[in-house]
């Protein structure tokens, strides 16, 4: 009975765990998988940074946002239309894509960055969906499907992909990440949004969109501080582990199959914990982790002791892997008003373009610090961050009586 109740609970949340997997697979294979591929077959090093071009247009969904709260295509629902549509070009695309092996990388290129648009112009279709549809009280649980998903899909997208590639050759793996987003359309279809919809979304108090702004702009600073921050303390890590001699066959095994293992397990933890706890409460205990893991680093560095940097990173996964769901929860929140996709796609998108200027710094500010300095100048700055975001949560979350503190 428990499990048939079990089942009960988590079968709405099938339809946004299977779309955050074609998010999470056609992103990782196409900025992640690919990238390695090409490598392997003796590209350049310089064409292969220009691959990162694939995940900018995450980051420049608010330009083209407004378009979807305003225009409702002639199928299917408002937002399931645009999600049909969207991820109908995605597999079209990596169809077209997986023809082209031995075509010119700039063909690859705009292949790749077009495919990457369609797949987050459907992230921001999906996430206004959650925002007009879903309760705000289960809106936590939605959060962790996402991640859970995209984890997932990366898994898909990037390990099993990569690992089957030998006997799939290029073709068969591109299709193969096609079939799956085709496949993971399935569900969202008989998704009820006509019947759902104002379930989620409160009567919008702003009489303007330079009001709604207004509304929207702490929150974005404390989103951009936080991702800044949270990349400058954890991003690096993998580098340093090299440079303390950690093999890169071991790197690439943190990265490429322990961390999205590990942000699967803790999305799926994250939810009760927020439900238990607060949102608050968990926000502030993972970021204390990860400050923590900050100063293993540093001592790790310090010392030249790699296995201890080894765990500190792993804790680092676990201790960031829980604050995404928390996070993602009071995106939706904020998010929460006349027009969410634009709303979500500016929220997202200013957290993802404050963190690019320092993944470019980053290293360069390792080398002039060393490493032992540089994870002791990232903790304060980090503990400033998850401070003002936690704030901000706080003074949203004491004006809603009805979202979990």
């Amino acid at each position: 009975m428990r499990a048939a109740g079990l089942v009960a609970e988590l079968r709405p949340l099938a339809p946004f765990f299977c779309l955050y997997v074609t998010f999470g697979a056609t992103l990782g294979f196409l900025s992640g998988g690919a990238p390695l591929i090409l490598r392997s077959r003796g590209m350049e090093l310089a064409e292969i940074g220009l691959l990162q071009l694939i995940n900018l247009p995450v980051g420049l969904t608010f330009l083209w946002a407004a378009l979807l709260d305003r225009v409702r295509l002639p199928v299917l629902g408002h937002r399931i239309g645009w999600i049909t549509v969207t991820l109908g070009l995605t597999v079209a695309l990596l169809v077209v894509l997986s023809l082209g092996e031995h075509w010119p990388l700039g063909v690859l290129l705009a292949l790749a960055v077009l495919a990457a648009a369609c797949i987050a112009t459907m992230d921001i279709a999906l996430e206004a969906l959650v925002v007009e549809t879903v309760p705000a009280r289960q809106r936590t649980y939605v959060a962790s499907a996402k991640l859970c998903g995209a984890s997932l899909g990366g898994i898909l997208g990037v390990g099993v992909l990569l690992g089957s590639y030998e006997m799939l050759g290029w073709r068969g793996a591109v299709l193969a990440c096609a079939a799956l987003d085709a496949l993971c359309l399935l569900p969202i279809l008989a998704y009820p949004e006509a019947r759902l919809r104002g379930a989620g979304c409160a009567q919008p108090r702003w009489s303007g969109s330079f009001a709604r702004l207004r509304e929207l702009v702490a929150p974005i600073l404390a989103l951009g501080a936080y991702f800044a921050a949270a990349y400058l303390v954890s991003g690096p890590n993998t580098l340093a582990l090299l440079d303390l001699g950690v093999p890169l066959a071991q790197v690439g095994f943190l990265t490429g199959t322990v961390l999205p293992v590990v942000n699967l397990v803790m999305a799926a933890l994250a939810a009760p914990l927020t439900a238990r706890f607060g949102t608050v409460r968990l926000i502030l205990a993972g970021g204390f982790g990860v400050i923590a893991t900050g100063g293993l680093m540093a001592v790790a560095c310090a010392s030249g002791a790699s296995g201890l940097a080894v765990g500190a990173t792993v804790l680092n996964f676990l201790c960031g892997g829980i604050l995404g769901v928390p996070v993602f929860n009071m995106i939706y929140r904020w998010a929460q008003g006349p027009q969410p996709a634009t709303d979500y796609a500016l929220l997202f998108g200013a957290a993802f373009f404050s963190a690019m200027p320092l993944r470019v710094a980053a290293p360069a500010l390792a080398g002039w610090a060393g490493w032992p300095g540089y994870f002791a100048g990232a903790m304060p700055v980090y503990a400033a961050a998850v401070a003002w975001l936690a704030l901000v949560v706080a003074g949203t979350l004491r004006t809603d009586p009805a979202e979990p503190r």
